[in-house]
Formats: structure tokens, C-alpha cells, sequence
């Protein structure tokens, strides 16, 4: 309270966007500084109770704020002038909130964004910043939390090569589950990352591969659901999902599906972990992790279980899969001991 005391009707906020290190807006105080308890977030233990009433001069876009690696904001800030592009040296000043940024630095950047609110220039997003905007809130029944949901490129372990073969085979697989699951009437899901891929081996004829997945659930719970690498639907319901785990960790896959599980512990789905027989072993070593045990729903390894490519191989071999249930996986996967 002691530095917002500090703050008159009329001095101006600089709004600054972390992840993306951009400057996005003039706030000017019209009031306070004020107590309100009010929660403004999605948690009753909202920390932020010393509050200003203010009005928007510039409020830009996202991909309209200014970078504050733009060289001529650079070179015209005095925390960042002379610093290497890279440095961290500078990240003190917007670090905290109501921090002074020094008449010139304040005045420079006003009539930045001022100009900016005007001409609109873009400033496009890239692979970088998009994923520093997968950041989503979670809100628990103690608390809010912000997750992140790592999209297919973060999720490999980087210090691993994955060969193109493995890589070929892994798309056969799910172009395997993906035909096996039409031919039971199902509607598929494939990631839109791995569809060209997978519709190189599976003709689909059924018709059964979706465009959108028919779900009403939150954001953050959607985009994880998105990325898993085969579904299996019957109307609106998830009925199977399967992560197909052809790299050597053997590990992206199956945190997705805890990751599910975390995000909704009520949601009754089948879960499987698709895997060469040489990678049994590690499959159920990876399941049985201590940080899967703690689970709301309960233990991963209770309710996720393992199918070879044999195991399925076997199955799409069956003369009569129209006439036969998703309920026949139940005499090819193997549990966790």
C-alpha cells in the first residue's frame, strides 16, 4: 500500500505484457489507491485487493503491442540501452507492479504507444510466442493455478532423435487404431498435425474422421484433449483415447494422458498407451511414476493400460470388426502389475 499512497488521479500506468514482453497500454488513475476484496479472478483468494480505478487512453491489440526488443524501443530505453539483445540485465524494471520507470522512459514510451494506438502496426506472432501464450487457468476447488499444455513440438524430449522410421511407423499406428475404430462404427480424431500423414495410410471410407470434436468442455481441457493422438467417439462422448509412444522416453504421451486425467477426474474414458512389445517394460515403469500416483481420479496405472502394435496387428486382422464392440480391447490390453 505504501507505494501505491505514492500514486495521484491523472499519473499514468504502463501496461506491460510478460511472456511476450511487449508494451500493450496507457492506463490513466482516475481514483484511489482503494481496498477492495471483491475477487476480480476466478479464486476467492484474490491477492490483489489495493485497487485503482482508471481509464484506457491505448489498449492495443496483442499482436499490436510493441516488442520491447523492437530495436528503436531498444535503444530508446534507458534500462535497455547498450545492453546486448538477450540480456536479462533490464527485466528488474517490469518485474513488479507500480515499479517507476523515470520521467523520459515513461514520457518515450506514451508517445510510442500513443503512435502505435494510430498507425497499428503488426507485429506478428511467432512459434516462440505462441507458445508462451498456451498458459491457461485452471481453477482448482483450493485455488487458481496457471498450467501451460505443451503442443506436439514441445513435448519431445530434445535430447533425443527420433528416426524417420519410427516416426512413419508411429502414423501407421494410429492410422491402424483410427480404421479399426471406423469399422466399429466409431468417429475418430486425429490431431491436425498428424492428419496428412495418417490419411496417407487409411483411406478413410467410413467417413468416420472428425473436423471438430463435438465437446463441451473448458479451454485448457479441450486443447490437451486435441492433442491426443487417437480418439474414438460415439455421439459427444470420448469413449477411447490412445497415445501411440514410438520414441525411446516413452513419455510425452503418457503425461498428456495424466494431464487429462488432472484437468478432469470425473471424465470416464478408456486410456491406453500404444507401444512396441520392446517398450513394455517401460511403458509400465513410466505409469507407475510416483507423481501419476497422486492423481484425484487415483493412480494412473489403475485405469491406463498397454497395447502392443502386435496386439492391435491381431485385431485389425478380425474378419467381422463391424459387428464387434470397443469392449474387445478389453482381451488385448495388459494392466500394470
Amino acid at each position: 500500500m505504501n507505494m501505491a499512497e505514492k500514486i495521484n488521479p491523472g499519473d499514468v500506468f504502463i501496461c506491460y505484457l510478460t511472456k511476450l514482453s511487449r508494451w500493450i497500454g496507457l492506463l490513466e488513475v482516475v481514483e484511489g489507491p482503494f481496498i477492495d476484496e471483491q475477487p476480480r479472478f476466478l479464486s476467492e483468494n484474490d491477492p490483489f485487493v489495493v485497487r485503482f480505478r482508471v481509464r484506457p487512453t491505448v489498449w492495443l491489440d496483442i499482436e499490436k503491442g510493441i516488442p520491447i526488443h523492437d530495436q528503436s524501443v531498444w535503444e530508446g530505453l534507458s534500462f535497455t540501452r547498450g545492453l546486448k539483445q538477450g540480456s536479462t540485465a533490464w527485466t528488474g524494471k517490469v518485474r513488479g507492479s507500480l515499479v517507476n520507470l523515470g520521467d523520459q522512459d515513461g514520457a518515450f514510451l506514451a508517445e510510442r504507444l500513443t503512435a502505435q494506438a494510430i498507425e497499428g502496426k503488426p507485429y506478428p506472432l511467432d512459434e516462440q510466442d505462441k507458445r508462451n501464450l498456451a498458459t491457461h487457468i485452471v481453477n482448482r476447488p483450493d485455488k487458481v493455478v496457471a498450467v501451460s499444455v505443451p503442443d506436439d513440438a514441445s513435448a519431445v524430449d530434445l535430447t533425443e532423435h527420433v528416426p524417420e522410421t519410427e516416426t512413419r511407423e508411429s502414423i501407421r499406428m494410429q492410422a491402424q487404431l483410427a480404421n479399426i475404430g471406423a469399422k466399429m462404427g466409431m468417429k475418430i480424431w486425429i490431431p491436425r498435425a498428424d492428419r496428412g500423414g495418417v490419411l496417407r495410410e487409411w483411406a478413410n471410407e467410413e467417413g468416420a474422421l472428425l473436423d471438430r470434436l463435438p465437446l463441451n468442455y473448458d479451454e485448457t481441457t479441450l486443447r490437451t484433449i486435441e492433442q491426443i493422438d487417437v480418439l474414438w467417439l460415439k455421439g459427444r462422448s470420448i469413449v477411447r483415447a490412445f497415445e501411440v509412444e514410438h520414441t525411446t522416453s516413452v513419455y510425452s504421451g503418457i503425461l498428456r494422458m495424466a494431464d487429462l486425467v488432472a484437468l478432469q477426474p470425473n471424465m470416464n474414458i478408456k486410456l491406453h498407451i500404444v507401444a512396441p512389445e520392446t517398450r513394455r517394460d517401460k511403458v509400465f515403469q513410466e505409469i507407475r511414476r510416483p507423481v501419476f500416483s497422486l492423481l484425484e481420479k487415483g493412480p494412473l496405472a489403475e485405469y491406463c493400460t498397454y497395447l502392443s502394435y502386435a496386439s492391435l496387428h491381431k485385431l485389425a486382422e478380425q474378419e467381422h470388426l463391424s459387428y464387434m464392440s470397443d469392449t474387445v480391447l478389453d482381451k488385448y490390453e495388459e494392466e500394470a502389475e
